[in-house]
Order: C-alpha cells, then sequence, then structure tokens
C-alpha cells in the first residue's frame, strides 16, 4: 500500500477537499484548545481509565470513580468550544458539512452550533441508571455529590490533571460518599462508553449511514484531532477507504489510520478547520 502523504501544510487539505462535501470524524485532540488534554497527543501522559467491567465490580470501584470524576466535572463543564469546533460549526451551517461523528464525550460540537452530530461514546454531561436506564442532567448529580461531600472539589481540584473524560487524578478517595439513582436508588453511571463496553449498534448503524452517503466523487472524510488507535473510530476511516472515498486527517502526529489517507496534515486543529472554513463554498 503506497505511503500517504504528509504535510505541515493546511493547505493542502484545501486543494484536496475544495468543492466536497465532507462527513467529519473528531477525537480529542480537537478539544486540546479548550483546555481539555487529549488521550495520545504528543506529550501526553500514560493513562489507566476505569473499565466497564471494573465499575460494575462494586461499590468500591464507583466510589473511586465518582470522587475523581467529581473533581473532573467541575473542570470540565466549564470549557468552551474553540476554534475549531466553531469552524466545523461555520461548515456545517454553509452545507459543506454534512454530519459529524465524535469520539469526544465533551458535548463541545453541540455547544458550537453544529448539527447532525453523533457522540460516538456519549456525553458526559448525562448520567444513566444502569437498574432503570433513566438518562439525567449530570449538573444535577454533581449538585447531589457536593452536598454528600463537601469541600471535596475544593481540596484537590488545584492539585490535579483531568482527563478527556473528566477523570482527575485525585488518589485519595476513602470516604467519598456516591449517589444512587433518585428514581429507583440504582448504580449511576455517566453516560459514556467505557471501555470494555460496547458501542451501542444503532448508533454505530448511524454513523457507518453517515460515511455511506459520502461518494468519490463530490465527497471526502475529514479526521480531526484523532490517532485512530482504537477500532471504534478506525472502521469508519476503513469503511471510506474501501468505498474510493478520499480521506485526508488532520492531526499532530502519525495515525494508525495514516495507510487509508490520502493526505495527512501534521498541525493544530484549530489552524488547519478554521483555514478551511475560509475558504469559499
Amino acid at each position: 500500500m503506497p505511503s500517504p502523504v504528509v504535510t505541515t501544510d493546511p493547505g493542502a487539505a484545501l486543494d484536496l477537499l475544495a468543492g466536497r462535501r465532507l462527513v467529519v470524524l473528531t477525537g480529542a485532540g480537537l478539544s486540546t484548545d479548550s483546555g481539555i488534554p487529549d488521550y495520545r497527543g504528543p506529550g501526553s501522559r500514560p493513562r489507566n481509565p476505569m473499565t466497564y467491567s471494573e465499575f460494575v465490580s462494586g461499590e468500591a470501584a464507583q466510589q473511586r470513580y465518582w470522587a475523581r470524576s467529581h473533581v473532573g466535572w467541575a473542570r470540565m463543564r466549564r470549557a468552551d468550544p474553540n476554534p475549531g469546533h466553531r469552524a466545523l460549526a461555520a461548515m456545517g451551517a454553509a452545507g459543506v458539512v454534512d454530519g459529524l461523528v465524535t469520539q469526544n464525550v465533551d458535548g463541545l460540537h453541540t455547544v458550537a452550533g453544529s448539527r447532525d452530530v453523533v457522540d460516538l461514546h456519549g456525553r458526559i454531561d448525562e448520567v444513566v441508571c444502569l437498574d432503570c436506564r433513566q438518562i439525567t442532567a449530570r449538573d444535577a448529580l454533581a449538585a447531589r455529590l457536593t452536598a454528600l461531600n463537601p469541600g471535596f472539589t475544593e481540596a484537590h481540584s488545584a492539585q490535579v490533571e483531568t482527563a478527556p473524560d473528566g477523570d482527575a487524578a485525585v488518589e485519595i478517595t476513602d470516604g467519598f460518599r456516591i449517589a444512587p439513582c433518585a428514581s429507583c436508588g440504582g448504580v449511576l453511571k455517566p453516560h459514556v462508553v467505557f471501555f470494555g463496553e460496547n458501542v451501542p449498534k444503532d448508533r454505530v448503524a448511524r454513523c457507518y449511514a453517515m460515511v455511506a452517503t459520502v461518494t468519490p466523487e463530490d465527497g471526502a472524510l475529514l479526521v480531526a484531532g484523532s490517532s485512530l488507535t482504537v477500532m471504534s473510530g478506525l472502521r469508519f476511516v476503513r469503511a471510506a477507504h474501501r468505498a474510493e472515498v478520499p480521506v485526508v486527517i488532520v492531526n499532530r502526529g502519525a495515525t494508525r489510520g495514516d495507510e487509508l489517507a490520502d493526505l495527512r496534515v501534521d498541525a493544530g486543529c484549530s489552524e488547519a478547520l478554521t483555514a478551511l472554513a475560509a475558504q469559499p463554498v
């Protein structure tokens, strides 16, 4: 398989994508300019996120998760869309972006104004009960956890780093009080896909259908800010490649999908997407 063209010049993407309708796949690298760190970008620290099987193993794991996530949420909820998010929203409003799949759980695409967004891995601003399946707002749970654990966030927030999924590196979580579902008393979990948990089939099907609307003649798949390390996002790049649809990746550093791409722009998402949005339709 031929090696992809790699450049640091966003102008190369402009030339390849000019006049094409896009489906966009985004990852954590798009949100770094909003203050949310990347998982695998250059300089990222190794992370060991909690798996689904660990979370459901019992109250001790849930206590540890919610203590760390409660501190992380206090930061993440204040994050604002950056120029990359706003550029994609503008391109959607102009009819250039026909659909957007994000691997991020921060919800910033919707806040920026993008439509037809599929939150592949869910949303961290929602909570689901594993027993009655009721979905509620994260802010409501945060208020309950704050009342149950006064001063906990303030005691830890200045000392720890937060991950892309809102998990904060709080080491001491003993004594943190967790809140059950207000409706049935069941176990609450953030409405996101944990490692080891499957993305809902209907959501995956919706993403495949979105990619299938792109044609080689006048469309392209644009990947922004993803290393494509996990199959969750890479499968859509493979689908586009099989259909001979042009694939352009904007990401700092190599990706697992490079050999499937026509072009990789080794640059920041804010810079490259802002330049792309400034081009005439």
